[in-house]
């Protein structure tokens, strides 16, 4: 990576997958490594055991995604986590190990919304401006769309009826 290339290294431990990716500001994934804890057979997870499996798992896949990326911590240059929706037990561990190495090394801590981040890896990943996303994980479904002429519409539409309601 050249010297004008910002490279983040971010956590996601949600539910039941603690991952680590990295990733440059150009959109290009250095790494992509994660484990998966998977509970008993017909049970769901149980956030206890999810966020033991990362504590258990973190580090290691850490290590795997510093050695895929071929990447040294000293060019990092910003650590991010999951912040939720999520297991809050599991939220915690990436969060705790995110902030270990943010202070250890001396690099920015960004708080991450796990669906946000859903949305715009999509974004960039296929190059779209102002999609229509159907996000749809565990228990969040949910459509969103960011359009500023659609946002300034409606709000004159609240504003017409609010002046139309008041006439009456």
């Amino acid at each position: 990576m050249g010297v004008d290339c910002m490279i983040c290294l971010g956590i996601e431990s949600t539910a039941h997958t603690f991952g680590v990716g990295i990733i440059s500001d150009k959109g290009d994934i250095l790494s992509d490594k994660k484990r998966v804890y998977k509970p008993p057979l017909g049970e769901g997870i149980h956030p206890r055991e999810a966020a033991q499996y990362h504590i258990e798992n973190g580090p290691k896949v850490l290590k795997e995604a510093m050695k895929e990326s071929n990447i040294k911590i000293k060019d990092i240059n910003l650590i991010s986590f999951s912040q939720g929706p999520g297991l809050p037990n599991c939220l915690l561990v990436g969060a705790c190990i995110a902030r270990y190495l943010s202070l250890k090394y001396m690099k920015p801590l960004v708080g991450v919304n796990h669906c946000v981040a859903h949305i715009e890896i999509g974004k960039l990943m296929t190059k779209c401006q102002d999609p229509v996303i159907v996000y749809c994980s565990g228990g969040n479904t949910q459509i969103i769309a960011y359009v500023e002429e659609v946002i300034e519409f409606l709000e004159k539409q609240r504003i017409y009826q609010l002046e139309m309601h008041s006439m009456f």
